[in-house]
């Protein structure tokens, strides 16, 4: 099929889905071939296949896992099917991708534990009616010894030891288990099984995506085309986004959090957080990189359109203005919020009737671990009744009504039991 083939509007719709289909992406590989799928797929009106893998390795998302999901949202928007794969099998493997050693292995129960999570999140962004979803233990678990020795006579050892991580395990003597050699030839099976056409992840899963391509040559399936989307930085505007250090937003956070938390995003990373994590459109995406270029719109209001955003998108057109009031009133206006949830600290927490402001953090939430509420208080996020706290070793006593804070969000007003 070639392009002059194509009528106008035809062209006019290739076009128009190549432009949201590139938006924010970091590479396509390759791109002709995905132009050539788009056509095919306009001119017979068969939508494409577009894949997404999940290992359930944890159950809970943060805006930097629905990157490449608002892709997925956008393909379904534009008509395609989205192939959602859970990896209950490769799950029990673990990607290698990344580490420095061995994965633990994870069992059925967790596997399914953490799948029945992942899809009550994904579908705050999927359209469930044009989702299919797999587990890829129904190709992977029949295969036979056979047919394990056939897929992996398709590669050799030097193939692998092209991944960089793995490189860095076998150069400094970290022992590599020839279990995790098979992690990307079952994913790469997955595309087989599926004959999927199109396969998305980060950038960090290129190894990943490529051997799917691979392998449906091998198996003589017309192989996909792998689209990678960037890894977003964290809150700090730095690191890669992470619970494990703080600088996420959670798409199961209440609104208030959501909110906060995104006001804090670096304003040189607004539009790209605007552009990889929220469902606004193309053109509303360039009204607005105008406005903020012009200077005819403010960094905080850029800020705070971001924010009421991502609780419409996860929450509610009504939460999102709930949260915009409550952000206003408490502080742009100074003020302490009216609804400060009031927390009952027992006796048997107390010694000689006062507690450590460590243990206090960490009982309220406020701090997941001892290392957190440290770096909390270092920060200078710590306030007693106003009064800023930066002794790790503070013994509080309690009064019915004191207030304590973290940071911009949290807050607890404090009664004895």
């Amino acid at each position: 099929m070639k392009w002059e083939e194509l009528s106008l509007e035809q062209q006019a719709e290739v076009e128009r889905q190549l432009q949201v289909i590139s938006r924010g992406v970091v590479e396509i590989v390759p791109e002709e071939e995905l132009k050539n799928k788009i056509m095919k797929s306009v001119v017979t009106g068969e939508p494409l296949k577009v894949k997404l893998g999940l290992d359930p390795s944890a159950p809970d998302l943060h805006i930097g896992h629905t990157v490449v999901m608002q892709k997925l949202r956008q393909f379904q928007q534009l008509g395609h099917q989205v192939q959602l794969i859970i990896g209950d099998f490769t799950g029990q493997i673990g990607d290698p991708t990344g580490k420095s050693e061995t994965r633990k292995q994870l069992s059925e129960e967790d596997v399914k534990r953490n799948s029945e999570t992942y899809f009550k999140q994904a579908f705050k962004i999927l359209d469930k009616e044009k989702t299919k979803i797999h587990f890829n233990s129904e190709w992977l678990a029949p295969m036979t010894f056979a047919d394990v020795v056939k897929l992996a006579a398709k590669l050799t050892v030097a193939r692998m030891l092209e991944r960089d991580d793995f490189t860095k395990r076998y150069q400094s003597g970290q022992p590599i288990s020839v279990h995790e050699f098979f992690y990307p030839l079952m994913q790469g099976m997955d595309s087989v099984a599926l004959k999927s056409d199109i396969e998305l992840g980060g950038t960090d899963q290129k190894f990943n995506l490529l051997m799917g391509r691979t392998l449906q040559k091998e198996y003589g399936v017309e192989p996909q085309v792998a689209i990678m989307t960037p890894i977003i930085e964290g809150l700090d505007g730095v690191q890669k986004m992470s619970k494990s250090l703080g600088n996420y937003i959670g798409i199961d956070e209440q609104p208030n959090e959501i909110y906060g938390k995104a006001m804090s995003v670096p304003d040189e990373l607004m539009l790209k957080y605007f552009q990889l994590v929220t469902d606004l459109t193309n053109e509303e995406l360039s009204v607005l990189e105008e406005g903020m270029k012009e200077g005819t719109l403010h960094p905080r209001d850029a800020k705070m359109k971001l924010a009421f955003t991502l609780v419409r998108m996860y929450h509610s057109l009504e939460d999102a203005e709930t949260a915009q009031e409550h952000f206003v009133t408490v502080f742009q206006q100074r003020a302490l919020p009216d609804d400060i949830q009031t927390f009952e600290i027992a006796d048997s927490e107390l010694s000689n009737g006062k507690i450590g402001l460590i243990k206090l953090l960490t009982l309220l939430g406020f701090a997941v671990s001892n290392g957190e509420a440290r770096r909390s208080i270092q920060q200078g996020s710590v306030k007693f009744n106003e009064d800023k706290l930066t002794d790790f070793n503070a013994e509080l006593e309690i009064q019915d009504g004191d207030v304590i804070q973290v940071g911009k969000r949290k807050f607890a007003k404090l009664a004895r039991k």
